[in-house]
């Protein structure tokens, strides 16, 4: 009896074809959960997760701006249009507008804004602090990068600040 017969059946039963869609199922089922790579794995299990402080300047139009932001107080954060989550506030201080005046000698020198128009809105630098996976490329908050420049949202009950950027971020322990 033949090993392969007129047919192209192996010992008379299964096809030489059926056989070797087989393997290549099974071959590629053995690359996927052998050797996934660098992105197959969802699990990350060996980054350290540390707490990190961000800064970031709003500019924040109205009277009223000690009321928008209390520290310890969580606002909701978004980076880079996918949403983290929540983060919280952990201090909030107010910038003073300057402006900058020439001098005769030619030196400029630096005075509170005096315009009344200026009063209208603030700057606020707040510090945000949460936990980020420390990865060799940086933070990473949910499955995004923080970085300086990163673009950010910031949205409240009563607010939803966007096009905002990374000031500074400092890993903490």
């Amino acid at each position: 009896m033949a090993v392969v017969d007129s047919k192209g059946r192996l010992f008379g039963k299964v096809s030489i074809l059926d056989l070797g869609a087989a393997l290549v199922i099974l071959l590629v089922l053995f690359g996927i959960f052998v050797f996934p790579g660098a992105s197959g794995s969802v699990a990350q299990v060996n980054i350290p997760t540390k707490p990190v402080e961000i800064e970031v300047v709003v500019r924040v139009a109205g009277q009223n701006t000690k009321e928008l932001f209390k520290p310890g107080q969580k606002t909701s954060i978004i980076i880079r249009n996918q949403p983290y989550g929540e983060i919280t506030v952990k201090e909030v201080e107010e910038l003073q507008d300057n402006v900058f005046v020439p001098q005769p000698d030619g030196k400029v020198q630096v005075i509170p804004d005096p315009r009344p128009e200026s009063k209208l809105s603030r700057n606020l630098l707040l510090t945000l602090q949460g936990n980020a996976q420390i990865t060799k490329n940086g933070p990473v908050l949910g499955n995004n990068k923080i970085k300086i420049g990163a673009p950010i949202e910031l949205e409240g009950f009563n607010y939803n600040f966007t096009n905002l950027n990374v000031r500074d971020i400092r890993i903490q322990g």
